[in-house]
């Protein structure tokens, strides 16, 4: 197992999950201490990489497209402060955060996972019931349904308009739109079969409004409930693909040819890098539908031997 822990939180990679844990006091932002624990499999995992710094380094962590609600929901945009997936790492603690980069840079290798977006998330939304308190109003998503009401704050075509019901049924979408500095942002939920509105969010009974310089409030309830809404909604990547092994002729299975062979002088102690790139070979046979599961497993178990 390759682990690091600092200040703002801890990662233990355990071979087919990488856990991570938050930190505790006040200089960890409130979403990742509301997220709490993550249990991020090796599946979900797009790259890893250390970047170095002067005083400091920076663990982080991408995920394939549409492997999380909660990067889906944000799109990029959460400040580094609240990234659950970043891990600011001290200067002395830079081998340990390298050692565990090659961990999972391995095993990505060794288990061949696909860098292509995923059809279906391989981590959960935020567990239910949530309140987001805005700057207009207040929803409340129990899983189901979602309720919202609007406070002092709110425009009047808003607070005519009344609380408002929204079932899961009823929406098509939910976009978020974080507060930067003096920009106000906003959580919008699209029904079905209704254009998105041409007014400002002010003004659209469909959005609630988070004011500038609310920062890490705002950002966290709002974060954690549009991730929930959207994790309970279809994927939006969702297909349906066919296919399997080539075949030859007559629809028989084409013979697939032998795994990769070492150059010469490297059969009896193959360097590091030699069997990483031979394992990476395979896994294109193996994607291509040349080599069956049968015989990569095999051919993979044989490489790996060789470390």
């Amino acid at each position: 197992m390759a682990e690091i822990s600092q200040p703002s939180g801890a990662w233990y990679f355990e071979g087919d999950v990488l856990r991570i844990v938050p930190g505790h006091g006040k200089g960890v932002h409130l979403l990742r201490s509301s997220l709490g624990e993550l249990v991020v499999p090796l599946t979900a995992v797009a790259s890893v990489s250390h970047e170095s710094g002067r005083k400091s380094g920076r663990l982080r962590l991408r995920l394939r497209h549409g492997a999380d609600p909660l990067v889906q929901a944000t799109g990029g945009r959460l400040p580094d402060a609240a990234d659950p997936y970043q891990l600011e790492v001290a200067r002395d603690r830079s081998g340990v955060a390298e050692y565990l980069v090659e961990s999972v840079r391995n095993a990505l290798l060794i288990e061949q996972v696909p860098g292509e977006p995923c059809d279906r998330y391989l981590l959960p939304g935020p567990s239910v019931p949530l309140t987001l308190h805005a700057s207009d109003g207040e929803v409340t998503f129990d899983g189901e349904q979602l309720r919202i009401t609007w406070g002092w704050g709110a425009e009047e075509s808003k607070k005519s308009a009344g609380p408002r019901t929204l079932g899961l049924d009823d929406l098509a979408e939910v976009q978020w739109t974080p507060p930067v500095g003096w920009e106000n942002g906003f959580v919008r939920f699209l029904p079905k079969g209704v254009a998105p509105a041409a007014v400002k969010p002010a003004h659209d009974p469909n959005t609630v409004v988070l004011w500038g310089l609310r920062m890490a409030k705002d950002i966290a309830e709002s974060a954690l409930l549009t991730a929930a809404v959207l994790a309970r909604l279809p994927h939006p990547s969702a297909h349906s693909s066919a296919g399997g092994p080539g075949r030859g002729a007559g629809g028989r299975l084409a013979k697939a040819p032998e795994a990769p062979a070492l150059p010469a002088g490297e059969g009896a102690a193959p360097d590091h890098d030699t069997i990483l790139r031979r394992l990476r070979e395979l896994g294109e046979l193996h994607r291509s539908g040349v080599l069956t599961d049968e015989e990569f497993t095999a051919a993979k178990k044989a490489m790996i031997d060789r470390l």
